[in-house]
């Protein structure tokens, strides 16, 4: 049983399958190609989700270092495995990486079976009339609505796992620390060890959140609740399945059906990159291409600003500075910190994106990068260009008492809403001499971003 991204032991068809075709070898392979992205944070997380399957498996799970088709190789000539079996993925990286070692495994006799996948509906397998991929997310989600939620499989029993030699799970923050990229020179980290991870923990998750979500259409923009499901590692890594997510939650509110609209949106990004690989960097929108961003060295200073939490607009820094504090950061805040990069600082989305994927714990490609194709107005179902947040407004309507800003930016704490709200806290006597000013006029930049705009529609 090759675990990936599903590490659990129930709801595990793959797993299941294996339990049933004789004794298990529990492997997950060390990969530098794939920890190259991830930050501290994520990588403390996926070490404490392995800690917690070792010990799911009676210290059975053998971790592995180098490359894959290696790895299983050697293990199967070890424990004498005639077939592998592991959860599909469908991103890029997996699909070629799944491929190379099925054939490779093929050469010496072994089967790579790939039985499931990280979703409820396989990405790739809706399609239009017309046989063809849906490129608007209401269109999809109506097709989506259709297929209903299988009853969780629980643990299979009477397990017999193969025991070998194995790394300690800390050697994913020991191979993580060493690949961090030279473009974030001079920037911190986010935190690692907030978020405990594990399929005991993402129980006790879901178990906390499921009573509240019919809540959860109300509260859901509100940054300084912390109501949202919290969810998202645990997705990301597979300590929970969505199935076991959806049956807990249910569909009976108006709550609840935005909560799975949710998790929808994941589903329709896996969807939207199993069908365009390339939107990983490429515009969706080619059209978008044409759009004039800064670059040099006064573009990564303030790129480097904005990913401090230094740009002087308060809810846009207390996002940035959460992200480095727990790795993580509210959905809504995220929508305005990316717009502000992309329109009021007219920096690249790729640049954000990066960022974002190497320091959030539940970093996951699709989401993370067509995300911010939304924001930027170049990917599917995007957001138009034109539609920029302004951050202040954004803060007064869903922050309106500062309990998010006076939480992430203590030089605000003794400044009262609506004042420590406004760009740099405020003006006059009363301004704390600490925060920084407003590194731009959002308005003026506004105008220059709808001005780049109808530049590029000229270009077209």
């Amino acid at each position: 049983m090759w675990f990936r991204r599903d590490l659990r032991l129930a709801d595990h068809p793959a797993l299941s399958a294996a339990a049933s075709a004789g004794r298990v070898v529990g492997l997950f392979i060390v990969n530098r190609d794939i920890l190259s992205g991830t930050g501290p944070a994520r990588a403390h997380f996926l070490h404490e989700c392995l800690t917690d399957l070792r010990s799911a498996t009676d210290e059975a799970l053998v971790l592995r270092e180098g490359p894959d088709s290696e790895v299983l190789q050697d293990i199967c000539r070890e424990s004498g495995a005639t077939s592998v079996f592991a959860s599909a993925d469908h991103a890029p990286y997996g699909r070629r990486r799944d491929a190379a070692v099925a054939a490779a495994l093929a050469a010496e006799g072994i089967t790579l079976q790939l039985i499931d996948s990280n979703y409820l509906v396989t990405p790739g397998s809706i399609l239009n009339k017309t046989g063809t991929p849906f490129k608007v997310f209401t269109a999809f989600r109506r097709v989506w609505d259709q297929f209903s939620v299988p009853t969780p499989l629980p643990v299979p029993s009477g397990i017999e796992w193969w025991r070998g030699e194995s790394l300690l799970p800390s050697r994913i923050c020991e191979v993580a620390a060493t690949q961090r990229p030279d473009f974030f020179g001079g920037l911190p980290d986010s935190a690692s060890g907030v978020h405990p991870g594990g399929e005991s923990i993402a129980r006790e998750v879901l178990d906390n959140f499921a009573p509240r979500v019919d809540a959860y259409d109300e509260i859901r923009n509100l940054p300084g609740r912390d109501e949202t499901s919290r969810l998202g590692p645990h997705l990301r890594f597979g300590t929970i399945h969505p199935r076991q997510v959806l049956a807990a939650t249910g569909d009976y509110s108006d709550g609840s059906r935005v909560f799975a609209s949710e998790i929808c949106w994941r589903e329709f990004y896996a969807d939207v990159m199993f069908h365009h690989p390339d939107s990983v960097h490429v515009n969706l929108q080619s059209s978008m291409d044409a759009l004039r961003v800064d670059v040099g060295a006064s573009a990564e200073e303030k790129f480097r600003q904005w990913a401090r939490g230094e740009t002087g607009y308060p809810l846009v820094d207390a996002g940035m500075r959460q992200l480095l504090e727990e790795g993580w950061m509210h959905n809504r805040v995220r929508m305005v910190t990316a717009s502000f990069l992309i329109k009021h600082l007219h920096l690249d989305w790729r640049w954000g994106a990066r960022w974002f994927m190497w320091n959030l714990v539940d970093g996951d490609i699709a989401s993370n990068q067509h995300g911010w194709q939304w924001t930027a107005g170049t990917g599917t179902d995007a957001s138009p260009y034109y539609r920029v947040f302004n951050p202040t407004l954004q803060a007064e309507r869903f922050d309106p008492h500062g309990t998010y800003v006076h939480r992430f930016i203590p030089e605000l704490v003794a400044t009262p809403a609506p004042q420590c709200l406004q760009p740099g806290g405020g003006e006059g006597l009363l301004r704390p001499a600490s925060y920084p000013a407003p590194m731009i006029d959002a308005a003026a930049e506004r105008v220059e971003a709808l001005a780049r705009l109808a530049e590029a529609k000229e270009v077209r």
